[in-house]
């Protein structure tokens, strides 16, 4: 027998604005997403601040924005425990999240010119990669940390063409 997900509408309202996203309404996704992130305060539910943040930063094209909030992820995966995480969905563990996040982090700062310190988040990303999950998920991230690892060597601060914040706005 399969234990079912708790309700949790916060993660529903995530998801849908995120969905937003996707669909290419940035503007009113980024809208809906702060309205939670408000709701939520700074000391809210990790899973929720982790996931939000991480998505939000995605819908900003600026690298300076889009760290603000790929940092704060990474502060609520920091609080985020397994327990949490597997409330939500028993395969998550928050060691899976962290290639992800540094990766974030580093081609963020790599796009803003500071190469040491996205060196430094790349080789966090590269170090923690064996978290990730096996499968397509983990396999476009460990290309991902390879790009932007190679793109910090070259010192190119270009946007990636396959950046989630590819498609968005300011």
């Amino acid at each position: 027998m399969t234990a079912t997900p708790a309700v949790d509408p916060t993660m529903d309202a995530i998801t849908a604005a995120v969905t937003l996203g996707h669909e290419g309404d940035v503007a009113r996704a980024r809208e809906e997403l702060l309205a939670i992130w408000t709701d939520l305060g700074v000391l809210g539910d990790p899973l929720h601040r982790c996931t939000l943040a991480h998505y939000l930063a995605d819908l900003y094209s600026d690298p300076a924005v889009a760290l603000i909030w790929d940092v704060r992820a990474l502060d609520a995966a920091d609080a985020l425990t397994d327990q949490r995480a597997q409330e939500h969905d028993a395969s998550l563990r928050v060691a899976g999240f962290y290639p992800s996040l540094h990766l974030n982090i580093a081609d963020n700062l790599r796009r803003l010119g500071a190469f040491a310190a996205a060196g430094e988040h790349i080789g966090k990303a590269e170090e923690r990669a064996a978290g990730l999950p096996p499968g397509a998920y983990g396999d476009m991230i460990r290309r991902a940390i390879q790009g932007v690892g190679e793109a910090i060597t070259a010192r190119d601060t270009a946007p990636r063409p396959t950046s989630p914040s590819a498609g968005a706005t300011a």
